[in-house]
C-alpha cells in the first residue's frame, strides 16, 4: 500500500491556485483511475483506489498548507505506513513551469507543506514536484505562489495534469525515473 497526498489549500477561492496544483494532479488522477468517493479521515479527504494492480491511498489534507503534516502523520500512523511509502505532489518554484520532476527526500526550499509533513514525519519521503515557476524576485513569491493560474496557462496546465495521470502506473510501480521520462515525451508532442 501507498499513500499518495496532494497539497494544496482547502476552499474554493483557493482552487485554482498555482499552491493548489498537487490537490489538482491528485484529483485528475483519482478520476482516470476510478477511485472510490471521497471520504473525510485523518483531516482531510481519502480516496481508495488501485493503479497498476498497486493498491493507493490519495490524501488531501483538509488543513491548511502550513498543518499538511498532522493530516499525513495521521494516516501514515493509522495506515502504518513508513515513509517509502509516501509520496507528496506539490508545486514547486525552482522548476520551469508544467514540468515534473520526482526526487527522493531532501530539504523543503521554504515550501511550507513540506515542511509541516518533514516536522511530523521525517524529510525521507519522495516528492513529485511540479513546477510552477519562479517570478523572478523574492518579494513576488508569495502573490505568485498564492495566485490563480492565468487562462493562457490552462492548456499547459491541463496538459501537465492529464501526462501525470496517464504515467502514474510508473509511479506506482516505483519505477520514476520512466515516469518523468514519459511525461517529458508527452509534453514534447
Amino acid at each position: 500500500m501507498q499513500l499518495w497526498v496532494g497539497l494544496g489549500n482547502p476552499g474554493p477561492q483557493y482552487a485554482m491556485n498555482r499552491h493548489n496544483v498537487g490537490y489538482m494532479a491528485i484529483d485528475v488522477v483519482a478520476d482516470m483511475y476510478e477511485f472510490a468517493p471521497v471520504q473525510k479521515k485523518f483531516s482531510g479527504w481519502v480516496q481508495d483506489g488501485r493503479i497498476g494492480g498497486q493498491r493507493i491511498i490519495f490524501l488531501k489534507p483538509a488543513t491548511f498548507m502550513n498543518e499538511s503534516g498532522r493530516s499525513v502523520g495521521e494516516a501514515m500512523r493509522f495506515f502504518k505506513l513508513e515513509n517509502d511509502a509516501l509520496t507528496v505532489f506539490h508545486d514547486e518554484l525552482d522548476l520551469a513551469p508544467f514540468k515534473v520532476k520526482v526526487k527522493q527526500g531532501g530539504g523543503t526550499a521554504g515550501h511550507n507543506g513540506l515542511r509541516s509533513i518533514g516536522a511530523h514525519c521525517g524529510n525521507d519521503f519522495q516528492r513529485v514536484r511540479l513546477g510552477i515557476g519562479h517570478p523572478g524576485h523574492k518579494d513576488r513569491v508569495h502573490s505568485h505562489v498564492l495566485g490563480n493560474y492565468a487562462k493562457t496557462e490552462l492548456d499547459d496546465l491541463a496538459e501537465m495534469l492529464g501526462a501525470v495521470a496517464a504515467e502514474a502506473e510508473w509511479l506506482a510501480k516505483g519505477n520514476a525515473a520512466r515516469f518523468m521520462s514519459d511525461i517529458a515525451l508527452r509534453q514534447q508532442g
